[in-house]
């Protein structure tokens, strides 16, 4: 006959696959189930991750503000006050992006714009002129017109012809971001009850945990969120930090050597710092473009300029800011990149640096301590 434990283990086998194969046949339903339930908390969750990232800022203000202060006024209004601070320097911060960051993107890439149909033209010609070895191909060249302003108004014409559309377009994405800005105020609303009484809610979720599972996998659990939340809460700050300092650095550097769009290239680099590993080559090579558009020779001078700067900032500026707070190998960090874009594009290649620091940190030290050390 079969033992108890057997017959406990064999329900639990057969539980398993009826639940495998009910999600296999209703899978998307369960997807469609999914959406809605996030999108009936999204608003919360938008609050979550603003209370998150502004907690960083704040946790930094209250190590300089009176940390030690025994007076009861200052005590009692202290995380208003820091939680004011922390909001002002994210208001001012934005403003900064908004009038001096924004417009400098719009300008570089108008200019890109306005520079690639007169380049194309040119390489044409230089084409042309180089293909005496092949009389075809020259002749071909020589036949093939392109006229932009003609070319710009049939792109109208079809644009026009899609008014309809367009305005319904428009309609939907003025009604999405009227209700994009409605979920931002309740998820800011929610942020700030989060971050009044972060401590309490930090002792309801222990309570709740230790009241669900057993004290072992409690403590293994706040152990796996304490090692997220620390990888989570370096790489914000210190990538935020450093794409601030290698975009102040480029900008200096191009005045000193007196290079075209020196703002514009050094806004750009920072902005595009934000993503890892790849972020701030593809803001040298905007950069490069906007200056060959100038002059093609500043173009050595530059680019000989950002390689330096990048050998500073990937062996001095990052490992101080960010790499040595996550702890990550620089093969590690590709690869979270590269997984990270090809399951989640843009904040999945921003994203997947701490959450593979996370799983990095946490299997380093399940080998340490299985071996003992």
């Amino acid at each position: 006959m079969l033992k108890e434990y057997e017959i406990k283990k064999y329900i639990i086998i057969a539980v398993i696959a009826v639940i495998s194969g009910l999600i296999v046949l209703h899978f998307s339903s369960i997807l469609q189930a999914g959406s809605k339930m996030i999108q009936a908390v999204s608003s919360l969750l938008i609050g979550v991750v603003i209370a998150y990232i502004l907690n960083i800022l704040m946790v930094q203000v209250e190590k300089v503000y009176f940390p030690k202060t025994r007076n009861k006024t200052i005590h009692k209004s202290r995380r208003a006050v820091c939680l004011l601070i922390s909001l002002l320097i994210l208001v001012a911060a934005s403003a900064l992006i908004i009038y001096v960051v924004v417009p400098e993107l719009i300008a570089s890439f108008k200019l890109m714009s306005d520079e690639i149909p007169p380049l194309a033209e040119k390489f044409r010609q230089w084409i042309i002129f180089h293909s005496d070895e092949i009389p075809s191909l020259q002749q071909a060249l020589q036949t093939l017109e392109i006229d932009w302003q003609e070319t710009t108004k049939k792109a109208f014409a079809f644009i026009s012809a899609g008014t309809e559309s367009f305005i319904n377009y428009l309609l939907s994405l003025i009604t999405g971001l009227v209700g994009f800005i409605v979920q931002l105020v309740i998820g800011f609303i929610f942020a700030m009850y989060i971050l009044f009484n972060k401590e309490k809610l930090q002792r309801q979720f222990t309570v709740l945990m230790e009241s669900l599972i057993s004290a072992e996998k409690c403590q293994k659990t706040m152990y796996v969120l304490r090692t997220a939340h620390q990888s989570f809460t370096k790489f914000i700050g210190g990538q935020f930090l450093e794409a601030v300092i290698l975009g102040t650095l480029c900008a200096i550097g191009m005045m000193i050597l007196r290079l075209p769009y020196a703002i514009m290239t050094g806004t750009v680099i920072g902005v595009s710092a934000l993503i890892p590993v790849i972020g701030a080559y593809l803001g040298a090579a905007i950069g490069a473009f906007m200056i060959a558009t100038v002059n093609p020779m500043q173009t050595v001078i530059f680019l000989v300029f950002i390689v330096i700067l990048q050998q500073i900032e990937g062996n001095l500026i990052y490992p101080r800011v960010v790499g040595s707070s996550i702890g990550l190998p620089g093969i590690w960090v590709f690869a979270a990149v590269a997984a990270g874009g090809g399951i989640w594009g843009i904040p999945g290649i921003i994203l997947g640096v701490p959450v593979a620091a996370t799983f990095y940190k946490i299997i380093g030290d399940y080998i340490k301590k299985k071996r003992g050390n």
